[in-house]
Order: C-alpha cells, then sequence, then structure tokens
C-alpha cells in the first residue's frame, strides 16, 4: 500500500467515486504521557498528539446518501443520513447523527478514510476518525460549531452513537494539540494548558510499543470501571472521584471500589507532578512516575495484561527510565521513555522478551508531539 499522505487520500477519492473531492482533513491520534482513566473522574490527563494521523477525503452531494470507504478494510459503507452504521463505519456515522442532533442540516455526503493511526493500539484512532470527520463535515457547513462544540459532538458520537464510552480526552487532543507540547486537560472545568515537551532537548526518547494485542473499548470491561467509579463516588458522597482524598480511598469497605479509588486518586496527583516537571525541564524524573502509574493500572484498576506488563519490564531491563501501559488497557500499547541513542537496546530486550513467549513482536513508534485536526 501506498503511505498515507493528502493525495493518497485523493486519487483513492477519485477511483472510488469518480469525481474531486471537495478537500482533506487530518486529525491525530495521541498517546497519553499519564492520567490514565481519569477523564470520566473528572480529573487530569497529559496527552501527546502524534505524527500519525487519519486523513478524510470529502464531498458534499445534494441528495441524503452517505457512501464512506475505508482503504484499511477495503470496504465500502452504503447508507443515508441519520443511520448509524456497523464496526468500523459506526464512527463516522454516529458523527453525522451527532452533528444533527446538535441542530446541523447534515446532507448526505461521500468520504474515503485513509490513516496511520494502529487500530486497536490505545492510541485513540477512533477520536482521529471522528474529529476528523466532525471538523470536515463542520466546515462544509460554514463552520458552525466552534472547536469545543465539536470535542462535545465527537463524544456523544462514541458515547451514545457506538456505544463506546470515552471520558473526553482523546478528542481534546485531537482537536487542540499543539507541535512540540503537551496538553495538559482538567476534566472537572474543560480547561487546558499547553506545557513545552522538548524531548530531545532534555536527552530522551519516547517510544510507543504497540503489543498488537487488539481491544475494544465496547467490550464492557471500559465501562464496568466508569460504573465501580460512579459507585465509589455516590458511596463517599461526593460528585466524582476528583474530589475523593488518599484517606476517603482507604474508608471504603468494598476492596474492589477501594482500589479503583485509590488508583484514581494516586494517577491524578501523578499527572499533576508530571505536568510541574514538564515546566522545569525535569523530564529524567517523569520515568518514576511511569512505573508508579503502570503499577496502579495493573494492581488496583486490573486494566493491564501479561503482553503489557511483559513489555514494560522489558523496556525497563533494556534501559528505559519508566515505561507503563497507555490508553484504555486490555491490550494496546505501552511507552517508554530512554535515554537518547538507547532505543536498539530497549527494542532488542522487548523483541527477545516477546519472542521467548512465542508472541508475535511488537510494534514501535518513536513519538514527535504533532499538532491538532485541520484542512489540510
Amino acid at each position: 500500500m501506498s503511505p498515507v499522505s493528502k493525495d493518497s487520500v485523493l486519487q483513492q477519492f477519485r477511483d472510488r467515486y469518480g469525481y474531486q473531492a471537495t478537500g482533506v482533513w487530518s486529525a491525530p491520534g495521541r498517546v497519553n504521557l499519564i492520567g490514565e482513566h481519569t477523564d470520566y473522574n473528572s480529573g487530569l490527563c497529559l496527552p501527546v498528539a502524534l505524527e500519525q494521523r487519519t486523513l478524510v477525503a470529502v464531498a458534499i452531494r445534494d441528495d441524503q446518501a452517505v457512501r464512506i470507504h475505508s482503504r484499511q478494510s477495503d470496504a465500502t459503507y452504503v447508507g443515508t443520513v441519520g443511520e448509524i452504521g456497523e464496526d468500523w463505519a459506526a464512527y463516522p456515522t454516529a458523527v453525522l447523527w451527532s452533528l444533527a442532533r446538535e441542530g446541523m442540516t447534515v446532507g448526505g455526503l461521500d468520504l474515503v478514510i485513509d490513516s496511520s493511526v494502529p487500530v486497536g493500539a490505545g492510541l485513540s484512532s477512533s477520536a482521529a476518525l471522528t474529529c476528523s470527520v466532525a471538523l470536515a463535515v463542520n466546515d462544509l457547513h460554514g463552520s458552525i460549531f466552534t472547536r469545543n462544540h465539536l470535542a462535545a459532538v465527537c463524544i456523544r458520537a462514541e458515547n451514545d452513537g457506538v456505544g463506546a464510552p470515552t471520558g473526553g480526552m482523546d478528542q481534546t487532543i485531537a482537536l487542540f494539540a499543539e507541535p512540540s507540547t503537551a496538553l495538559l486537560l482538567d476534566c472537572r472545568d474543560g480547561t487546558i494548558e499547553h506545557i513545552p515537551f522538548a524531548l530531545r532537548d532534555a536527552g530522551f526518547e519516547l517510544m510507543v510499543i504497540d503489543t498488537r494485542v487488539k481491544h475494544s473499548l465496547a467490550d464492557g470491561q471500559y465501562g464496568l470501571r466508569r460504573t465501580q467509579c460512579v459507585d465509589a463516588a455516590t458511596t463517599l458522597g461526593i460528585t466524582s472521584l476528583r474530589e475523593a482524598t488518599a484517606e476517603q480511598a482507604e474508608s471504603l469497605s468494598d476492596p474492589i471500589l477501594r482500589a479503583r479509588t485509590r488508583h484514581v486518586v494516586t494517577e491524578i496527583n501523578r499527572t499533576a507532578l508530571a505536568a510541574k516537571l514538564l515546566r522545569t525541564s525535569r523530564i529524567d524524573r517523569i520515568g518514576e512516575l511511569f512505573n508508579l502509574s503502570h503499577a496502579s493500572l495493573r494492581d488496583d484498576f486490573e486494566v493491564s495484561c501479561e503482553e503489557l506488563d511483559l513489555a514494560v519490564t522489558a523496556a525497563r531491563l533494556g534501559g528505559a527510565v519508566g515505561a507503563r501501559m497507555t490508553g484504555g488497557g486490555f491490550g494496546g500499547s505501552a511507552i517508554a521513555l530512554i535515554p537518547a541513542g538507547k532505543s536498539a537496546d530497549v527494542t532488542e530486550s522487548i523483541r527477545g522478551a516477546f519472542a521467548a513467549r512465542t508472541w508475535l513482536p511488537p510494534h514501535f513508534l518513536n513519538v514527535a508531539p504533532g499538532g491538532a485536526a485541520t484542512l489540510i
């Protein structure tokens, strides 16, 4: 397959539909440095946009027909405005449904999707898709909605349209990222802060380790964790676990709710400290926070898996100063903070550990913080 590019997706559109697309929009995948499962608890998270992006070529039709082709699945969805498709087509069609519910008069469209964001790797391929489609349709309808409004549209599309609960971090970073920065998001009030993330200047590299274990946030486990957090907050008599203290977490009699709350409380504190370290260019100290975060996600929130645990352990043995799972969990990716020039050692350590288990080798991505969704 040819590389993902504006020219290639325009050519795919011409080949598929026989005419020229109006334009091409793109949105990034993301990796979350720290702050996992805190967004839906009104907490803090610290994501970074990736260079890997989803591109959509779009043209408005003069009827209510919707045709969407995905290069990744080599399939074409055909329906009408207001219908929500199945599988991969659920995401772009749910965006149209969500925009209509917000008051936009949405017409038919032809759309081609191409992406370099790995699917099922915990790198927010779904938000890259929904945000690129939402921005495209909004632009083609006169930019009715602000980016804040579009983030809410995309959250509703995934939560209510697809049935895959998300807390809002993925959509926010996709629509508001800036190159060479991390984005501190306060999910209680929606405020954001762009913090310089100068890895090379500090002598470090950030590696994404895609375990190639596919996961689905619609399989019930992610939703169960959200329910458990709501139950814990209700038991404590607070609005969200953002308000909980360490003492309150330990006061819960239910051991599962106690563990879930302990993770959220400590993870929010780790995220605040990570942001403080970035502001003062002390990237080297973030590694230990990665390690503590992974232990909490593995033991208290129970969203890791054998492959993620092995990737994290092998990364540290190979020379990483810190590593942890990232994303919703139950598979997907880990990240490792690595001294410059040591990536090959870390990669060899992880590949060897996976080979010893006769597992498929992971995929590796080096992170260079990218920008937000845009017309290209």
